[in-house]
């Protein structure tokens, strides 16, 4: 039976951003960046407000297509709940149409409001694995979303022979000396554009590259950070989105050519170097100035919070 809630309850949810892919791992691995999205919430008697501060404010719709909107109403009804009408806000510091997993965050950010909303209706939260399932189920693939349910770095999969897909993730422990610098541009890409530049059918030479470099790379992530600037090589989707943006693909090459183990984040522009050095060299910096990227050292991302009211938990 579903559950109406009143009106005046309120709740909270905190979420990072996110690179997929990290080279070889297409589709399966990602790791989350101390980037974050907050989102607030509360329930009216009726109608829709929302309020967005930040990236994609006076951008993105502000009706029941929000993502956040759409995915806290099927959080509610997973749990067996409903509201009249919502007040809600986004603060976003997330980059949009970059790779660094906006759509993801904001989905599993609405979900993890839901959370909030439902544990003062007496109702039971939505486990990790629902979080990551229903979330995955909006874009078709769990990297992304995965790392803004669980933090750190992730190993994802999807079950594509049941009805809906079975998505799943397991957490890694990244390994402490590894830093992370992303470099974000200026300019935008869209995952689906970029995904239509790759290959329906790749070599059994290709497959097996990047399945040896996949592998390598869990090891790398949790254990051997020196062997990163092999483990992140790939030849199955970085050459083929290349062309689509020269800058992002020309900035990997220069820091790997500088000794950096770099891959574009997700489907890009963004870039992600990972290394265990003090600093990135200073053709690095420098290239990466020139051609409009914004380079930070950027810690892990967190797993998402969720709270009722002003308290936030997990």
């Amino acid at each position: 039976m579903t559950l109406n809630l009143p009106a005046g309850l309120t709740a909270s949810a905190t979420v990072a951003a996110s690179s997929a892919n990290l080279g070889p791992g297409f589709d399966s691995l990602g790791l989350a960046l101390a980037l974050y999205d907050e989102i607030l919430v509360e329930t009216t008697d009726a109608g829709l407000i929302i309020e967005v501060e930040g990236e994609g404010a006076g951008q993105v719709p502000l009706g029941p297509e929000h993502l956040v909107v759409r995915a806290l109403q099927r959080g509610l009804a997973t749990g067996g709940a409903d509201v009249p009408g919502l007040v809600v806000r986004c603060r976003n510091a997330i980059p949009h149409s970059r790779g660094l997993g906006s759509s993801a965050a904001a989905v599993v950010g609405g979900l993890a409001a839901a959370n909030g909303l439902l544990a003062q209706a007496d109702r039971e939260p939505l486990t990790d694995a629902q979080l990551i399932q229903l979330a995955s189920e909006f874009d078709g693939h769990p990297d992304n979303a995965s790392a803004s349910v669980l933090g750190s770095a992730v190993v994802s999969w999807a079950d594509a022979q049941t009805t809906p897909p079975t998505y799943a993730a397991t957490r890694l422990r990244l390994h402490p000396d590894i830093r992370l610098f992303p470099g974000i541009p200026h300019v935008r890409s869209s995952t689906a554009e970029t995904r239509v530049l790759l290959p329906a059918q790749v070599s059994h030479e290709a497959a097996r590259f990047n399945l040896s470099r996949a592998a390598l790379l869990v090891v790398a992530l949790t254990e051997r950070p020196d062997l990163l600037m092999a483990a992140t090589d790939d030849v199955l989707h970085q050459p083929q989105r290349g062309p689509a943006m020269p800058a992002s693909a020309e900035y990997v090459q220069v820091l790997r050519r500088c000794g950096v183990p770099a891959v574009l984040s997700g489907a890009g522009p963004a870039v992600l170097a990972l290394t265990t050095g003090a600093e990135l060299p200073a053709e690095a910096v420098e290239f990466g100035a020139a051609n409009g990227f914004t380079v930070t050292e950027m810690g892990i991302g967190e797993a998402v919070r969720w709270g009722s009211g002003v308290a936030v938990r997990r």
